[in-house]
């Protein structure tokens, strides 16, 4: 797939002065267009804080309209006239239409309940048809969440979290309620003044809905998994399924203690659940590598051939992990933005290489040191490098810093010790390398090389 890149500018008022066409159109469609204050609020506020803090920033960007759901990466540049815009992996999803009105009432709907929350998903309305489950009692003021417990969907995504953060429509939210398996939809509200006020929906019994799981003895696994062995597909799936959505949970929760959105608490109690939340995603993030894991290893897995950029994937995955950089107080020299790379590989597996990379050198390199991130051609191989001043690897360590769960004697919940395992396995998938040359005292240089491509 040959990479499109989507340009725009923003001046210095916030108002959209040049687009590209599909830009525009999303512009127009929420109803601005040229010479107007950004319509986009997701890219709005990315383009603020770009400004503020005077640096380039690449985020994932999300949007959406009455036809599709857009989902992007975007790279803002700021400058002292406003902020130029490069938008990239831009791909649509049609909006599919609900099964169910989303705001009606619920005597019109059989199975349902009507609910209304207000913008911190706290409910303030709650109605049932004639032939509904009884409603529990005491759910006046209740979270959301609390009175429907979410269960991700195959992505292990939450669509309501998702349209709190665009502050939009949802739908085929799974959740338990009473021990009863349901449907949430929604509409997003908002007041006179654009300013939004919550949601409100319909709770739909499932027509395939099983008994909710004992709040007891209940086992994370059920009994199937016995009959699997760990190469079937099916178990990993499972597995990421039982885990990703109760570990989502409970980051969700301590990080809304920690972050004290319901009311303060004692400061030593907020920073245990920040310490939660910290190892809530770390686990998260060993199942996603266990995920890769399996998916790398599976008969025949092979990577797209994607016609990309080193010098720019490099500059994205600065951008992404620069403000975890300058935590540390560490300097990320990047490529210029004309040092070019051309390549073929998979974006998002080579992005994903990257990020592994230079989160690795940022983990281990001291605080106030230097990351040095190159691109370079040699004959038909296209090269990245990541250099860091870490404390160095000898020549025994590299012999198996490529393994499965070598962490090199480390014991820190820094990584799981699949990363650079999986970072070279998919470098082979794509027909490249993954290698590393290193001393002790004298820090580390990572090296991904590809097929190189020429521009004609």
């Amino acid at each position: 797939m040959s990479e499109r890149i989507i340009r725009g500018r923003v001046d210095r008022s916030g108002a959209l002065v040049s687009a590209d066409t599909p830009l525009l159109r999303l512009q127009q469609r929420a109803g601005a267009g040229l010479d107007k204050p950004l319509a986009l609020p997701h890219l709005a506020r990315l383009v603020a804080l770009a400004q503020r803090l005077h640096r380039d920033i690449s985020r994932p960007l999300y949007a959406a309209d009455d036809h599709s759901d857009i989902h992007a990466l975007v790279r803002i540049t700021p400058d002292a006239d406003g902020a130029s815009l490069e938008i990239s992996d831009w791909r649509t999803r049609p909006v599919m239409q609900p099964q169910v009105p989303v705001i009606a009432d619920s005597a019109a709907v059989p199975q349902s309940w009507t609910w209304e929350c207000d913008q911190q998903l706290r409910l303030v309305a709650l109605h049932a048809a004639p032939d509904a489950p009884a409603i529990p009692d005491g759910w006046e003021g209740r979270s959301l969440s609390e009175l429907f417990e979410l269960q991700p969907d195959e992505d292990g995504r939450f669509p309501v979290l998702r349209a709190l953060a665009r502050q939009s429509r949802f739908e085929s939210q799974r959740v338990q309620a009473a021990g009863i398996a349901m449907t949430l939809s929604g509409e997003a509200l908002f007041d006179a003044t654009g300013r939004f006020t919550g949601f409100r929906g319909l709770a739909v019994v499932a027509e395939d809905q099983v008994p909710a799981e004992p709040k007891g003895g209940a086992t994370l696994v059920d009994p199937a998994f016995g009959s699997l062995p760990l190469s079937d597909p099916q178990f990993g799936r499972r597995i990421d399924g039982a885990l990703r959505g109760p570990l989502s949970r409970i980051i969700a929760t301590a990080e809304t203690i920690s972050g004290q959105f319901d009311g303060p608490i004692r400061a030593d109690y907020a920073r245990y659940a920040g310490d939660i939340a910290h190892a809530g995603r770390h686990l998260l993030g060993l199942v996603d590598d266990l995920a890769d894991l399996q998916n790398i290893e599976r008969p025949g897995f092979k990577a797209a051939r994607d016609e990309i950029d080193l010098g720019d994937l490099a500059r994205r995955a600065v951008g992404l992990l620069g403000m975890k950089a300058e935590e540390k107080g560490i300097r990320i020299d990047a490529p210029r933005t004309d040092d070019r790379a051309p390549a073929t590989g998979e974006f998002r597996r080579v992005l994903q290489v990257l990020l592994n990379l230079l989160g690795n050198a940022i983990r281990y390199s001291p605080e106030n040191s230097q990351i040095w991130i190159r691109v370079d051609r040699e004959d038909d191989r296209a090269m990245v490098t990541v250099a860091d001043q870490g404390q160095g690897i000898d020549a025994e360590q590299q012999a198996v810093v490529f393994e499965k769960f070598e962490r090199l004697g480390r014991t820190d919940s820094g990584g799981s010790g699949l990363g650079l395992y999986i970072a070279r396995r998919l470098a082979r998938a794509m027909d490249g390398e993954l290698t590393v040359d290193s001393a002790p005292g004298q820090g580390a240089r990572f090296t991904l090389s590809l097929p190189a491509r020429d521009i004609a």
